[in-house]
């Protein structure tokens, strides 16, 4: 029974892990969109919001359960917006 016991701490700890990851990777694309489209209507931006997340998220990952996410750049941003712009 003690083994059966584990398993469920075990299986809710990594169903923690994951609802947190999903609701941190909102957050990150939440904040990746608002960058996008500031930097699409010409307005300053940061990818300060965006690298918190990320750093969260990347915690997360230490323990196998949920994937790391890479941090961003202001020009990973712009070469994306001019991509879209290209698109268009």
């Amino acid at each position: 029974m003690e083994v059966h016991k584990a398993i469920t701490a075990h299986s809710k700890k990594q169903q923690a892990a994951v609802s947190e990851f999903l609701q941190l990777e909102a957050r990150r694309e939440a904040a990746i969109e608002t960058a996008v489209m500031l930097c699409r209507n010409n307005q300053p931006f940061s990818v300060d919001a965006i690298n918190a997340v990320t750093k969260e998220i990347n915690m997360f990952a230490k323990d196998g359960v949920v994937p790391e996410r890479k941090y961003v750049t202001l020009e990973m941003v712009k070469e994306y917006v001019e991509r879209l712009n290209r698109q268009e």
